[in-house]
């Protein structure tokens, strides 16, 4: 079986770089003369023998390298394996993972391993070639459809004066000045580069930043919803907004050059689309997601229909010159984002993309990619497109850094956020891809680009992680504990809310921790959801904006409420949401608790097997600005049904323990139950726990220790409700045995210091039992299911300065 096909390669000469036809093996070879204005040119045409798709087998004698499909998997477990160690090599370095991916893409290509014969000859032959090129083509298609899924149009309306200005600002300067500087170095260009609309497509990609690229390297690096992440998306996705429309009427000029009729065309074609998008298939994607039941996954069928309507749309598009890439995001942006619909799109489409797909874009960027053909071609020929770029790159930083100097940013934070505005990603790679499709680039210049972009994120990226710390605004001076709350103010708190199961629990505490007329609670909650199938991370005060209705909580916040009204005036809620990925959860309620001025954060606790809720509780407890209390419940009765009922065998109170060992976190805790213990219908055992000898102690901290517990002693020396214990111990083991025996399992509610400060020797031996470190030894002990009792457990800890 033979076929006709003209291959091509590059092959330096005296004069430069040229192209070589240098096919596999022959089977015949002629020349044909091709006459055009009275000018004859050769050109070779071979006869080939075409690639087997699969081999036989090498106990048949077939070679597995000789065979397309074979070839085609070989690379991209090769590619796979040099990024993925790539990765792990430069992660020390803060280098995100999109750079290894374009030097594994180098590495296959002909500026590496491409320069061996042998690999050249067996590896990347051009059927091979040509079908890892289009499934390239396929997996960029693929990330923009992934990109235009999860954002969300409608943020343009909220964006602020600042990131409006930024955006318009740091795009046209650099813009329109590389487009001056083309323009005085045209004559110098090839003929296609130096056409209007192409020096405006290079100019609009140097001063644009592509919000898919800020996404996923604020994802990767933990800072999409830090204060400067959530700046620069919503400029980056005003600045999408503005080039989308830029490259849009470039290229509808281009279409122009050798008709008019073709612009409008062209237009026409475009108009159709978005009417067609916006008013047939966003309703459709809307009743789809309106009639998913939460929880439930959207039927099969509707998700084949919309990966088939995906590649429906870069084919329209492909077909009317608007690019194969644009079609897949004009219908990622009509799909609602967030849970159901974008949440199974995304879910089923990642790993084929990011793991499959992908690679072989990084390889088709690679192939391209040729530093030899680059340094042959001299510098006159780069010279324009070297200048533009560094033009645009210079300006965009600087423009961007003096906007922001004139909203009165402090110059960290702009210098953090003008590095972050300048990375560049996936986006300009597949710009420069599709200029090498309309020849607008060649080799060296496609090279050159691929170079700089390399370069200026690989340089960026590790300084923005060196000069920005997201924790640092919770890093407080003020005391923000229970234990210097004022008595007569009202206690702030913010409860954390994962999930509807915990509602019942948290009222019931709220109520045993005694709000009254002279110290009121305040209380700030937050729904914790988790980012999903979106791009944009979302706050909302529901005082002040409307939630989405695929995050409203409307039962839970109907609970607390008519808890709220019970209580009158001795209880205030404010209700917040936050859509936030898992591993920055705690960015937003340290945040809240710093805006609000709380002295606790009360968190839930659930089965150690729970990664999720025990990741985000260590991150709180790492980073608060005020105290925290992690409530383990086991079903803490209702402080209002206690002696209700008319049986004899009622109990009239709770029965309440607080575990001292010494230390600010038992400080905090014993505090916060003489606040419970307010209440008549509470009674408490407070249990101190000291070394034999007294050994082992810090003296500060066993001087504060004494004066809490000489204070709540002195407070409460004729309240019958309380009880007041010390015990002797020599090591963990004892503290242990002395748990056991006050523990009767009649308690409803232990109380205990997490750890800090306490006397190591009370612990000796303890530290192999422990599950779960964000409750302490302790702690984690008595919420087992080994402790004998239903009693909760509130595992608090005081606030730790860090400003």
């Amino acid at each position: 079986m033979t076929r006709l096909l003209q291959t091509h390669s590059w092959l330096q000469t005296s004069n430069g770089w040229k192209e070589e036809f240098d096919p596999p093996p022959i089977l015949q070879q002629n020349m044909v003369d091709v006459t055009m204005n009275n000018n004859t040119i050769s050109f070779p045409i071979f006869c080939q023998s075409i690639q087997q798709s699969h081999p036989v087998g090498i106990f048949n004698g077939g070679n597995p390298l000789a065979h397309s499909f074979s070839l085609i998997m070989f690379n991209l477990i090769l590619n796979t394996l040099i990024t993925r160690s790539l990765q792990v090599l430069l992660k020390p370095l803060k280098q995100p993972v999109i750079i290894s991916q374009i030097i594994g893409g180098m590495i296959v290509g002909p500026s590496f391993l491409g320069q061996s014969r042998w690999f050249q000859r067996h590896m990347m032959t051009e059927s091979t070639q040509f079908i890892m090129r289009n499934l390239g083509v396929m997996g960029f298609m693929f990330f923009l459809f992934m990109y235009g899924v999860r954002m969300d149009p409608t943020l343009l309306r909220k964006s602020g004066k600042l990131h409006v200005s930024t955006a318009f600002i740091s795009i046209t300067i650099p813009m329109v000045t590389a487009f001056v500087v083309a323009l005085c170095m045209r004559k110098n260009m090839d003929k296609e580069m130096a056409l209007i609309p192409s020096l405006g497509s290079i100019s609009g990609y140097l001063g644009i930043t592509a919000f898919p690229v800020l996404y996923h390297i604020l994802k990767e690096f933990n800072l999409l919803n830090s204060d400067m992440g959530r700046s620069a998306l919503s400029i980056a996705l005003i600045g999408d907004s503005f080039g989308m429309l830029c490259i849009m009427a470039f290229e509808a000029s281009s279409q122009g050059e050798t008709k008019m009729i073709n612009t409008l065309w062209y237009m026409i074609s475009f108009v159709g689309l978005m009417a067609f998008l916006m008013f047939c298939v966003r309703p459709a994607m809307i009743w789809i997601n309106n009639n998913t039941p939460e929880g439930h996954p959207v039927q099969q069928s509707f998700v084949v229909a919309i990966f088939l309507g995906a590649l429906v749309m870069g084919f329209l598009t492909d077909m009317f010159g608007i690019a194969i890439a644009n079609g897949p995001v004009f219908l990622g942006l009509v799909i609602p984002d967030g849970p159901r619909v974008g949440a199974t799109i995304v879910q089923k489409t990642e790993t084929i993309m990011a793991d499959i797909l992908l690679p072989f874009s990084f390889i088709m960027v690679g192939s391209y990619t040729d530093f030899y053909a680059m340094s042959a071609s001299g510098w006159s020929s780069l010279e324009p497109l070297i200048v533009m770029v560094i033009t645009g790159y210079v300006l965009k930083f600087f423009s961007t850094w003096i906007v922001l100097h004139f909203w009165r940013m402090p110059l960290r934070e702009g210098l953090t956020l003008s590095l972050t505005l300048s990375l560049r990603g996936h986006i300009e790679l597949i710009l420069f891809v599709h200029w090498m499709d309309k020849n607008i680039l060649h080799i060296p210049d496609f090279t050159l680009l691929v170079l700089m972009t390399t370069i200026l994120t690989a340089t960026f990226a590790p300084l923005i992680n060196i000069l920005y710390d997201p924790t640092k605004p919770y890093m407080v001076n003020q005391r923000r504990t229970i234990q210097h709350n004022p008595p007569d103010e009202e206690l702030r708190i913010v409860l954390c809310i994962l999930d509807t199961e915990t509602i019942n629990g948290f009222i019931r505490l709220l109520d045993i921790s005694n709000p009254n007329s002279s110290s009121p609670l305040s209380i700030s909650v937050v729904r914790l959801a988790e980012l999903v199938a979106r791009a944009n991370p979302l706050f909302l005060d529901h005082e002040k904006q409307r939630v989405p209705p695929n995050y409203q909580w409307t039962n839970t916040i109907n609970a607390l409420t008519q808890h709220q009204q019970h209580k009158g005036m001795l209880m205030k809620l404010h209700f917040f949401t936050a859509v936030t990925p898992k591993q920055t959860m705690f960015r937003d309620i340290c945040e809240l608790a710093l805006e609000q001025e709380a002295s606790l954060i009360i968190l839930p606790f659930k089965s150690s097997s729970d990664v999720h809720n025990h990741s985000v509780n260590s991150q709180v407890l790492n980073t608060a600005p005020c105290s925290v209390a992690i409530f383990v419940d086991k079903g803490l009765p209702d402080i209002n049904n206690i002696g209700s009922s008319s049986t004899s065998f009622r109990r009239s109170q709770y029965r309440f323990a607080v575990l001292f060992l010494g230390g600010g976190d038992a400080r905090e805790a014993l505090v916060y139950a003489d606040r419970m213990v307010a209440n008549q219908d509470v009674s408490l055992t407070v249990i101190r726990f000291l070394s034999r000898n007294f050994k082992g102690y810090n003296e500060i901290e066993k001087k504060l220790d004494d004066g809490i517990v000489t204070w709540f002693w002195v407070k409460n020396e004729i309240n019958q409700r309380v009880v007041y214990r010390e015990v002797l111990v020599s090591n963990g083991e004892e503290t242990i045995e002395e748990i056991q025996a006050m523990n009767d399992g009649a308690f409803d509610l232990l109380i205990v210091g997490r750890k800090h400060g306490i006397n190591p020797i009370l612990l000796t031996g303890l530290s192999e039992w422990s599950e779960s470190d964000e409750l302490g030894l302790i702690g984690d002990y008595v919420s087992s299911a080994d402790f004998f009792g239903s009693a909760s457990v509130l595992v608090v800890q005081q606030q730790i300065l860090r400003g």
